[in-house]
């Protein structure tokens, strides 16, 4: 590490790690580099975030080296560190709506026609951005409703769908030209120009400060107003806490597949300019028995317009 130099682990005391601290937070690390890809650049800027984790990195190896008996305290213990910026900002209604009119018109551009797919499937999946541009066909699993990502932040993931993405992907599917659901330029590259495109779609918007990030919170945002547990929630958005990734699991809970149908439909909904008026799901005992009464119905292969029927002379 730069800003340590050559001192021994064993040499570290705290102010050590508090300089480190001081130091990336007031930009001292901060570099262009040049990368491998043709015109490609790193930017490392340094400030609050960048110092608060990479403390918590080093504490982390310190803690190696007191277990491997290398040093006998972690002076990284007891560093105050200050709080990353919290990332809280989520789409109103009202701005689904607008996102939904900035996608319509992004699509009729031919240039934009995949970036705008790619922004109203995060919007629908609450998936990371990676785990969108860079979904491969082998990944996408439409019937069983999931995506089965081999390698997302945290490692390999199986994540409920809802049918308005099971629908893209299936009238993608049709028209496939290689690995990736959203094919960029070359032999067979996943979508390259995201960025670029993100910021000339949004530019001069209502929604210019919008980040990916905050797709991926208000769908966690929605499916929290819509009456959805914190559990069900990180296992749709793939959460450590709550993703499913089991490499046995084949079928997913009903239950998560119908809360992604939820919403999914919401949200699309909102896209398409619709105003909902009730913003709960819907749990009075009437809609559950028509719900009960149409699954128990098909499954005796029974007819549905009777169940329909029957709720009609009741009601």
């Amino acid at each position: 590490m730069p800003l340590i130099g050559t001192r021994r682990v064993k040499d570290l005391v705290k102010a050590d790690i508090n300089k480190v601290l001081k130091d990336i937070m007031a930009g001292k690390t901060r570099v262009s580099v040049k990368t491998k890809k043709l015109r490609g650049k790193a930017i490392v800027r340094g400030g609050v975030g960048t110092a608060t984790r990479t403390v918590g990195l080093l504490g982390g190896i310190l803690t190696y080296a007191v277990d491997a008996g290398i040093i006998e305290t972690n002076p990284a213990h007891g560093i105050r560190k200050p709080k990353d910026r919290v990332r809280n900002r989520r789409l109103t209604e009202a701005e689904y709506r607008i996102l939904g009119q900035i996608l319509r018109k992004a699509a009729q551009d031919e240039r934009y026609k995949t970036a705008s797919d790619i922004i109203r499937q995060i919007a629908l999946t609450g998936c990371r951005r990676s785990e969108i541009i860079k979904l491969r066909w082998m990944e996408a699993d439409m019937e069983a409703s999931c995506l089965r990502l081999a390698d997302s932040k945290e490692g390999a993931s199986t994540r409920a769908i809802g049918l308005p993405v099971v629908e893209f992907l299936e009238a993608q599917w049709t028209v496939r030209t290689g690995t990736y659901v959203f094919p960029g330029q070359g032999d067979d590259n996943a979508f390259g120009s995201f960025p670029n495109h993100w910021e000339k779609i949004f530019h001069d918007t209502p929604l210019a400060d919008i980040t990916p990030h905050v797709l991926r919170h208000s769908f966690a945002s929605i499916a929290n107003d819509l009456g959805f547990t914190e559990v069900t929630i990180a296992a749709l958005v793939g959460h450590a806490k709550g993703s499913v990734t089991s490499k046995y699991i084949h079928t997913l809970d009903t239950a998560l597949i119908m809360a992604a149908d939820t919403i999914s439909g919401y949200v699309q909904g909102l896209l398409d300019g619709l105003e909902f008026k009730q913003t709960a799901y819907a749990l009075d005992r009437d809609s559950r028995k028509v719900a009960l009464a149409r699954f128990l119905c098909k499954a005796v292969g029974g007819s549905i317009a009777d169940v329909e029927q029957d709720n009609r002379l009741a009601a």
